[in-house]
């Protein structure tokens, strides 16, 4: 099994090579790493749940509740088993009767809600519209189609019983009535733009409730009252008929028991009828003085705050969904982005001996790499200038790579403004600063950034050197005793890396390894121009620089696979430019 190395910047981390076609067990810093570079996500789109969420409680119209009580006495009798399903049953009716068409009609007479536009021009709800979409029911102006189509006289009439019908139908979606757990108490509660409308619907509800009650006990009463008055007239004809017959069979005594017959018979009569008599005054009492089977004990009261919207809950609601829609938003960027983030991608992906992060790549000082101004002074202290983080290490791995006679490397990024020509610079100086003797050689045709902050006059570079060998000593400037720079020269058809691929020039990276220990080659960017196809094979290694954020996962692997396949030896990969939270 090989291995890989990944360099922070701090310590080498050895990651073992992962096995082909088994997914690696998400661990805890894995969350933590994603939290760290996803947490824009989270935190914007629960940002925007929870502004929805605000200006929805700010613009919505408050609605406050008052509630009315009331005690209901259940005429049942019977056994406790037989009286306890009564009772139920009973005040299930009651609550019903409470819910009726006629309550809510008289409640809305009574308080004139069909003539108030705020109570009957009120827009539905969107979850009102929803519901009626779902049911079937039709629109307002198929209604008024339908009254359209009637005649003319019976437009007025119908008008008014569709603000009528309107009005009772939203009342009856702004009250609640239920039992108060299994007491005898229903609660009327109603909901309102202002606390005094509210308590003025449950109260008046509550009211119509009982003289609704009241009016069925006296209709009751009365019909009963009706049937007894036939009935006490029917039994007291026959009073009357039982009576003649005892009158005309005691005048003329025959037979002893038919006279006590006609004597019992007459006595059951007379008890019946007066029985009879007594109910029928009792329900026309009743019919006068009619008693409801409801009584309020607690009116209501004005509500001190609103009942909707629900703030607090409405903005926990609001945290959780945006909390949760944006963590699902986040794994999804997260499961899709193939931009390069962590050295694991490359490592395991392209099967490098190492990786390598890089805090930044842009040190630059009054136009010049800050490593070959410290070079300048002839000094071998780097306390002066600070190390780009990740670059000692990668120096370290560098010299370790020349024990193993890799000594010339050269440095290709995959796209434009990766950092390839810091880097290969930064690694010049560190490895003369050592005591080594390195040529930096810059082969970038297409942007020699290297040539023009150090040598921006040079008269004679790589390209007239290739023509002449001999140049060598004079174009090859010498910036410290181990450090020399040979810039690029004057490019004209052909790029001095394809003119070192064709092995037919003055100049051979074999009779440079006779005077140097080090050369690092700086070539142009992979997506911009051939020459890494060209002079990679002529090269001992390729370091592959990418953009962390920037680079994708899948344009790397197309560098690394394509100099592979044309024979070049991939030494690892740098991921330049990484936040500081990411090298650390």
């Amino acid at each position: 099994m090989t291995s890989s190395t990944i360099f922070s910047g701090v310590s080498p981390i050895s990651l073992p090579a992962a096995a082909t076609g088994e997914n690696s067990p998400l661990t805890l810093r894995d969350m933590l790493f994603f939290l760290r570079m996803r947490w824009r996500w989270i935190v914007a789109t629960t940002f925007v749940f929870l502004a929805m969420a605000g200006i929805y409680v700010l613009t919505a119209e408050p609605t406050f509740v008052a509630s009315t009580q009331l005690v209901i006495f259940p005429q049942v009798s019977g056994t406790e088993a037989q009286r306890s399903f009564a009772e139920d049953a009973f005040i299930e009716g009651q609550l019903e009767i409470a819910r009726s068409s006629d309550v809510i009609g008289e409640t809305v007479r009574a308080l004139g809600l069909d003539t108030d536009p705020d109570f009957v021009d009120q827009a539905p709800s969107l979850q009102d519209r929803a519901k009626n979409w779902l049911m079937g029911i039709s629109s307002e102006s198929e209604s008024q189609e339908a009254v359209g189509t009637g005649p003319r006289q019976a437009q007025p009439q119908a008008e008014d019983e569709r603000i009528q019908d309107r009005a009772i139908a939203t009342l009856l979606s702004m009250i609640g009535i239920r039992r108060v757990g299994s007491s005898t108490i229903i609660e009327i509660s109603a909901a309102a733009s202002t606390p005094q409308r509210a308590v003025d619907i449950a109260d008046m509800l509550a009211r119509q409730y009982i003289q609704k009650n009241i009016a069925m006990k006296a209709s009751a009463s009365r019909q009963y009252s009706e049937w007894l008055a036939r009935f006490v007239s029917e039994q007291q004809r026959g009073l009357a008929e039982a009576a003649s017959a005892l009158a005309s069979f005691t005048s003329n005594p025959r037979d002893q028991f038919k006279l006590a017959e006609l004597q019992s018979a007459t006595d059951a009569r007379r008890t019946l009828y007066e029985n009879t008599l007594n109910q029928l005054t009792e329900a026309r009492q009743r019919i006068t003085y009619p008693v409801s089977d409801a009584t309020i004990v607690s009116q209501a009261t004005l509500p001190l705050s609103k009942a909707r919207p629900r703030s607090a809950l409405i903005i926990a609601f609001a945290s959780a969904v945006g909390l949760g829609v944006g963590l699902a938003l986040a794994m999804i960027r997260h499961a899709g982005d193939r931009r390069i983030i962590r050295p694991h991608q490359i490592a395991e992906a392209g099967g490098l001996p190492f990786v390598t992060l890089l805090a930044t790549s842009r040190r630059i000082r009054n136009g010049h790499p800050a490593r070959f101004l410290a070079a300048g002074t002839g000094s071998s202290s780097t306390a002066a200038y600070p190390v780009i983080p990740g670059m000692a290490e990668l120096s370290a791995t560098v010299v370790g790579l020349r024990r193993k006679r890799r000594v010339v490397i050269g440095i290709v990024a995959v796209n434009p403004g990766g950092g390839a020509s810091t880097i290969a610079c930064e690694l010049a100086a560190l490895s003369s600063i050592s005591g080594a003797h390195t040529l930096l050689i810059d082969a970038a045709a297409q942007k020699s950034s290297l040539s023009k902050s150090i040598a921006p006059h040079s008269s004679t570079g790589l390209v007239e050197v290739l023509e002449n060998g001999e140049l060598i000593q004079t174009a090859a400037l010498a910036l410290t005793p181990t450090l020399k720079f040979l810039p690029l020269g004057k490019v004209e058809a052909v790029t001095p890396a394809i003119r070192l691929s064709s092995r037919r020039t003055q100049l051979s990276f074999a009779d440079l390894k006779k005077e140097f220990d080090a050369i690092f080659v700086d070539i142009s960017a992979f997506s911009a121009s051939p020459d890494a196809n060209a002079i990679a094979p002529e090269l001992d290694g390729v370091l592959v620089v990418t953009s962390h954020g920037r680079t994708s996962i899948d344009d790397t692997m197309r560098v690394i696979d394509t100099l592979r396949n044309v024979g070049a030896e991939i030494l690892g990969a740098i991921i330049n430019h990484a936040p500081k939270r990411i090298e650390s």
